[in-house]
């Protein structure tokens, strides 16, 4: 874990540009001698910190507090008194009030596996809708100039990522590879732990995934959680653009947005398209 310098504001913008879940630490009062004043601030997350509100055991408390607070998974606030005596192993005598806010930025974690035309259609859309969106690609080339909110990340074998991904994501595996998508919707379905899981492919390529699935011992229950065709029904069409709007608006709809305006077998392309023209302004 690392203690960085600078700015906080700056640490918080950066976070917010990664879609980086932190907290910003606020001292709100001081009572007595204090190693800071009011208003001192510091941004933590779950490996760094950054700025000071003070240092010695009370920022080591402070950073415990705060990391505890991270990984209940919430966006929260909450005020805790600190006494700056024994148990801070601090000499000041004084107190202090530190205010936790969780900040979480972003409307929902999504992982976009593959840079292929629907992908590079999506990407920027999801990112302008205030997703945090992982990209996973095994070639570098496609994943040169990601829109600056975006985490883009080249692995040789996209598989590597699983292990660090966060629980509750949305999974999109648009490949070019279908062996690939196989092997990453069967890693996926093994280890369940996600909002939903969509593949992009057509009916057939569906019943083929979901026919092999089940050979290899997928139980039925998790096979039935897999989407594909993934995307809203409602919107017509097969160019890349197309697909985009309609994953983008499926998981719209599954984020609680706009849904009674999204949800409907009689919303046609045009009424779609306002809708998230209107959900980028």
């Amino acid at each position: 874990m690392a203690l960085h310098g600078g700015s906080w504001a700056a640490a918080a913008a950066e976070r917010e540009r990664r879609g980086e879940a932190y907290v910003l630490a606020t001292v709100l009062s001081t009572a007595g001698s204090t190693p800071r004043e009011a208003g001192a601030k510091m941004v933590i997350t779950g490996e760094d910190s950054w700025a000071s509100i003070g240092g010695g055991q009370l920022e080591f408390l402070v950073l415990q507090r705060a990391r505890a607070l991270l990984a209940d998974g919430e966006a929260r606030q909450q005020v805790t008194g600190i006494p700056l005596g024994a148990d801070a192993r601090q000499c000041c005598g004084g107190s202090v009030s530190v205010l936790f806010e969780v900040i979480r930025p972003g409307v929902g974690d999504v992982v976009v596996f593959g840079a292929g035309h629907v992908a590079r259609a999506l990407v920027p859309m999801l990112a302008e809708l205030a997703f945090r969106v992982r990209w996973v690609d095994n070639r570098a080339e496609l994943l040169a100039a990601p829109p600056a909110a975006v985490c883009a990340e080249h692995l040789a074998d996209p598989l590597d990522a699983l292990p660090t991904l966060p629980d509750g994501a949305e999974l999109l595996v648009l490949t070019h590879d279908h062996d690939l998508d196989y092997r990453l919707v069967h890693a996926l379905l093994a280890d369940y732990r996600w909002r939903n899981v969509g593949l992009i492919g057509s009916r057939t390529k569906a019943e083929r995934f979901r026919t092999r699935l089940a050979r290899d011992g997928i139980p039925a229950g998790l096979i039935d959680r897999l989407e594909c065709p993934v995307g809203l029904a409602a919107v017509p069409g097969k160019r890349p653009m197309a697909v985009a709007i309609a994953i983008a608006a499926g998981l719209l709809q599954r984020q609680g947005g706009d849904s009674d305006a999204i949800r409907g077998d009689a919303l046609d392309w045009r009424q779609l398209r306002r809708l998230l023209e209107h959900a980028t302004e």
